[in-house]
């Protein structure tokens, strides 16, 4: 007998890209630059605040997979720069500590990494950064002896010192002989003025096409995998719309981030943006961050009232930084609307927080019900109550073999594929989104809710679901 009608398909999002099958030349993957072992490297990259923890952590061990995997030149050339009085041994140690291959990459690998390591550099750039571009640039030139090479640039730097970093890199560091590309990290301003401001200021030095703002979160391959599951399925793309789709909610537990000004703002904006964009025209990366501008533009401005915050509990045990006495939200959810045709009415709900009971990236597209369904009286309950399901869900295996989003990400870097990157427009419209909370928030108008570590949130949201006549879903 039926017990209920709840059917969940549950889409796991594992190494689908270009990681499936590993190729052994660059050129068979992208065509941007030749690899010719007998000169000097036709790609050089530089990792500016190569001391710091993102560096060693995250960007050279992802550096060196791609190495490993035949998506670098054999030939690359690395430079690691920092204000430390270090030598080009001194920073390969520090880097050899990172380093490790995969499962499924033993073979030869302490050639590889050794092959990878004597292809770093390091550079002390003192305390003027116009001195220190000035002596990056001409260690790029001689790493690349005088060949056309092309050159990544990558800004781990504090936010304070970005612009200086930009400013000087443009004047002093950029080749002649080739692209250049920058990459930033997160945060892209703390409101909207300041996003103006350093977006105003980048623009003065850089084209729009140059810029790469990086958010590792979607480099997952759940994020990637978005554009191919709605476009390439015949089973999905017809039904993505408000004649079928009653709610969409998009869910993201994690530890160690700020909640609105960098995961919504950024990364689950993004996401509703990849969701509901209409087809783009091709799979260039513009012609997608096109698509995702409109919609961006199209969301509603967030209201106070249709926004939940809470912050848990914490103890002087727990690791996370936030002060007991304080009013930083480690919780956030809110529910969204588009107003265009496709969307019309539907809401978008949102759920971000740290300290929860597990970690969760996970998106939920519930179905509107079958006219005239036969089976009302069958269920025991109330069908109203009951929904199907189309669930998403990035289970990341915790096994060394799958590939960190960094290396998704700087290999798009490198093939120019900027659709996970946002553009200067994007960020606006995301700030146009999020103003009236945030301005309610630093005049403390809204007070977090507590909630239990490591359960399940504000009670506050399940309240907020309800207004909005969605069914709160989660396993």
């Amino acid at each position: 007998m039926l017990r209920h009608n709840c059917l969940a398909f549950v889409v796991s999002m594992q190494q689908e890209k270009i990681f499936t099958q590993p190729t052994s030349k660059l050129q068979a993957h992208s065509p941007n630059f030749p690899v010719q072992s007998d000169q000097a490297p036709s790609l050089c990259i530089a990792v500016i605040g190569a001391t710091g923890e993102l560096a060693r952590r995250k960007i050279f061990p992802a550096l060196f997979a791609l190495y490993y995997s035949g998506f670098l030149p054999e030939n690359v050339g690395i430079v690691g720069y920092s204000r430390k009085n270090l030598t080009d041994e001194d920073l390969r140690s520090i880097i050899a500590s990172t380093l490790t291959c995969r499962i499924d990459h033993r073979e030869n690998c302490g050639g590889k990494i050794d092959a990878f390591l004597s292809r770093t550099y390091y550079l002390n750039g003192g305390y003027d950064n116009r001195e220190g571009m000035l002596k990056l640039s001409a260690l790029m030139e001689h790493i690349e002896g005088g060949f056309e090479a092309n050159r990544i640039f990558y800004l781990s730097v504090p936010q304070e010192a970005l612009l200086d970093v930009a400013s000087t890199l443009a004047i002093s560091a950029q080749t002649q002989k080739g692209w250049n590309r920058i990459i930033i990290e997160k945060p892209f301003g703390f409101d909207a003025l300041s996003s103006h401001w350093l977006t105003k200021a980048l623009l003065s030095k850089f084209q729009e096409k140059q810029l790469y703002r990086i958010d590792h979160l979607l480099g997952r391959n759940l994020i990637e995998n978005l554009t191919v599951l709605r476009f390439s399925n015949l089973i999905f793309e017809p039904l993505w719309s408000r004649t079928y789709i009653r709610s969409i909610q998009v869910i993201l537990y994690f530890d160690g981030y700020g909640i609105i000004r960098d995961i919504v703002h950024s990364h689950i904006l993004q996401t509703i943006a990849l969701l509901a964009m209409e087809p783009p025209i091709s799979l260039n990366g513009e012609d997608i961050r096109n698509e995702k501008v409109k919609v961006l533009r199209s969301i509603r401005r967030l209201e106070p009232s249709n926004v939940i915050l809470g912050q848990y509990k914490a103890t002087s045990d727990d690791k996370v930084d936030v002060k007991l006495n304080s009013l930083t939200p480690t919780y956030f959810a809110a529910v969204l609307y588009i107003d265009n045709a496709r969307w019309d009415g539907v809401p978008f709900l949102i759920k971000a927080g740290m300290g929860l009971i597990k970690h969760r990236v996970e998106i939920r597209i519930q179905f509107r019900h079958v006219p005239g369904n036969i089976y009302h009286d069958r269920f025991g309950h109330n069908i109203n109550l009951a929904t199907n399901e189309l669930i998403l869900r990035d289970v990341p295996d915790e096994a060394i073999l799958v590939p960190d989003s960094y290396e998704h990400l700087l290999l798009d870097v490198i093939d120019g594929d900027n659709h996970l990157f946002m553009r200067s427009d994007e960020l606006t419209a995301a700030w146009n989104i999020l103003n009236p909370v945030l301005q309610e928030i630093d005049k403390n108008n809204i007070a977090p809710e507590l909630y239990e570590l490591g359960g399940r949130g504000p009670v506050g949201a399940y309240y907020l679901w309800a207004k909005h006549g969605v069914q709160w879903t989660e396993d």
